[in-house]
């Protein structure tokens, strides 16, 4: 383990997860224990019975930026290959791989990760957003997205005085504000549906990976349980606001508990 970061050395670098340069800045020589990452959804284009690109639904989130959509299933394999080769490289040899991602997206990266030697697909973890419903009394769980667990090895046996492993979170898109505070950023995540995933599967003083830091739910979360977060983002706004989040988060821990 390695002592915390200062706040001024904390950042997310600008950069293409399938380019080796960010790997480097973000991490130098250490090793990430851990690969805890959002990359863009299995969104496909969106097109007419004649072929035609249908008109964006600027009003859903689902369709504005920073949305990628790709052509096929088979186009997404391509890229969650080609970042996947990177990222793997700059992890220590028994480091899970925690992928969120949509239900079409699921096959393409078990794909992916099965062939560069992560053959085990130990679970899902399973986010359960609340959404409004007309009865009052009854809430309804929406799931769209899941957290694939991968490793080279099988989930542990567990013996009957271990904890459990938590593989399911209810929670709301921004419970904590975070999401509107850091620019809402579609792929945002509430530090309760992170927290389980951070703390299960990494400790304290490790290196946590991030190659689609987005608005920096992942990163920050890491921070906040005390790891190290290392982090690329390709969008400049995004990778600015991310560098911002994470020395605000360390600057407020550094303080005292009765200053928080």
């Amino acid at each position: 383990m390695t002592s915390a970061p200062s706040p001024d050395a904390l950042r997310c670098i600008r950069a293409d997860s399938r380019e080796p340069q960010g790997y480097r800045a973000a991490l130098g020589e250490r090793r990430a224990s851990l690969l805890l990452t959002d990359p863009p959804y299995c969104l496909l284009t969106r097109r007419r019975k004649g072929g035609d690109l249908r008109d964006p639904r600027a009003h859903k989130k689902i369709d504005q930026n920073p949305i990628v959509r790709f052509e096929t299933v088979r186009d997404y394999r391509v890229f969650s290959e080609a970042w996947m080769s990177r990222a793997l490289a700059h992890l220590t040899p028994d480091a899970p791989l925690i992928i969120w991602t949509n239900l079409l997206g699921k096959e393409p990266i078990i794909s992916a990760a099965k062939g560069l030697g992560y053959t085990h697909l130990r679970g899902e973890f399973t986010w359960g957003k609340r959404t409004t419903d007309k009865n009052a009394n009854e809430q309804t769980l929406r799931v769209y997205e899941v957290a694939l667990v991968i490793a080279r090895t099988p989930e542990p046996v567990l013996s009957p005085g271990d904890l459990p492993t938590v593989w399911a979170v209810v929670g709301g898109y921004d419970d904590d504000g975070e999401a509107t505070r850091w620019g809402g950023h579609p792929h945002h995540k509430p530090f309760s549906v992170v927290e389980p995933l951070v703390r299960t599967y990494s400790r304290p003083g490790e290196t946590v990976l991030d190659p689609f830091a987005g608005s920096g739910s992942l990163p920050s979360a890491a921070l906040r349980l005390g790891r190290h977060p290392a982090c690329l983002e390709i969008e400049p706004e995004w990778a600015e606001r991310v560098t911002h989040r994470l020395r605000e988060t360390a600057a407020a821990l550094a303080q005292p508990p009765s200053a928080r």
